[in-house]
């Protein structure tokens, strides 16, 4: 049974990948996708990695980032990464330059080379990945493992597929004993709670920012919706406390000049002050757009407050715990799903409605300063893959 399911699905996923490739090659010529979308579906100066390496593969920016304590603590020279996203490939291509796009599945049967070990990210299912890591002797680890609350029930109903896929999973490392229940229901093995890795090791300021006088607000790694959301309520804050100011911090880079044009159309009637940060490294302005990379753990060493984006609208939220390791007071909206445990495990985070958020924020006073109550812990992970890398010295 499970040949004819390997033969189907891959059947499947090249008759898609196939009446696809219109929309692929109109989307290629996108800025957001003009690289990623030819080394996926192309593979476009996408080469295969070396064999007989430590191959990471992580989505999106915060989960390239999250990797690092397992990425600094093993052997560089074996090191292999893959992601699909663009800010996620910036991140990986730091660690080695075994750094590739990951191809669309059809694609892997022959882009694939033998690895020792797969450690994938959260929940990154992709049957050939894993399928096909094991077929050619590798080792396969599921990591940061999480099923929401949300999101189970829709896996609940393709509960046959995820069966399949988890036959090739030979050790699953999940963030809660709730997200291991779960996981277990869909034919996890193997399953052990480490805790949430992204906080292990949270991102540390890499300089030192003059904080500037009054009351800093930072909206931050906001979505479509949200920076209207987080001006408006910050423009009444402003009327009480004059000399404030705020830093918005768009997620997507794709997003910084739409932002910037914005919050210039929302002043241009009033005495405020904007600029983009990449222009002029300062706060003299009363709004700043944050337009570069890497630098929001420098703002949230400063931040008085912050306004915590991707939960006020549906999206999932975003890491609180960057912000929480220096005491900043978090406002954030109720959609923030995806980061339950990261929430559960900090002290002090306002959950408020977005029609609520002025109000909220004009009472900063009474907002606790945050604390993280709980940490994780990374060594079964790198335990296991440690004994991989023996047993195969031994073979």
């Amino acid at each position: 049974m499970e040949k004819i399911f390997f033969f189907l699905y891959s059947f499947i996923a090249f008759l898609l990948h196939f009446l696809s490739l219109p929309f692929l090659v109109f989307y290629s010529f996108k800025p957001k996708y003009k690289v990623s979308l030819p080394a996926r579906f192309f593979l476009w100066h996408n080469r295969p990695l070396a064999r007989d390496g430590i191959c990471f593969h992580s989505c999106s920016f915060g989960e390239a980032k999250a990797i690092k304590p397992l990425v600094d603590r093993l052997p560089h020279e074996i090191l292999r990464m893959t992601t699909t996203t663009h800010t996620g490939f910036e991140v990986i291509s730091s660690y080695t330059k075994q750094s590739r796009y990951l191809p669309f599945e059809s694609l892997l049967l022959f882009w694939m080379r033998r690895q020792k070990v797969l450690i994938v990210m959260e929940a990154e299912f992709w049957y050939l990945l894993f399928a096909l890591t094991q077929k050619k002797g590798g080792k396969t680890l599921l990591i940061n493992a999480r099923m929401s609350e949300r999101s189970f029930p829709k896996y609940q109903r393709i509960g046959w597929l995820y069966r399949y896929i988890f036959a090739h999973i030979d050790e699953v490392y999940a963030q809660t004993a709730l997200d291991k229940e779960r996981l277990e229901s869909l034919g996890a093995k193997n399953v052990v709670v480490t805790g949430n890795i992204k906080l292990f090791e949270l991102p540390k300021i890499t300089r030192e920012v003059q904080k500037p006088s009054g009351l800093l607000v930072c909206g931050a790694s906001t979505h479509e919706g949200e920076e209207v959301l987080i001006l408006d309520a910050f423009l009444d804050f402003k009327k009480e406390h004059i000399d404030a100011k705020l830093i918005l911090v768009p997620r997507h880079p794709e997003r910084f000049d739409t932002v910037a044009m914005m919050v210039r159309k929302s002043i241009k009637d009033t005495t405020l002050r904007t600029h983009r940060y990449q222009e002029r490294k300062d706060f003299d302005s009363d709004i700043i757009v944050l337009d570069m990379l890497g630098e929001l753990v420098n703002i949230y060493a400063i931040s008085d407050i912050v306004v915590l984006g991707g939960a006020f609208e549906p999206i999932g939220g975003h890491n609180a715990a960057e912000a929480a390791q220096f005491g900043c007071k978090i406002l954030s909206g109720k959609h923030y799903f995806n980061q339950k445990d990261i929430f559960d495990a900090i002290e002090g985070i306002a959950i408020v409605e977005a029609s609520n958020l002025s109000r909220r924020l004009s009472q900063y006073g009474l907002l606790k300063p945050t604390r993280i109550k709980t940490k994780s812990d990374i060594s079964p992970i790198l335990e296991s893959i440690e004994r991989t890398l023996s047993d195969k010295k031994i073979k």
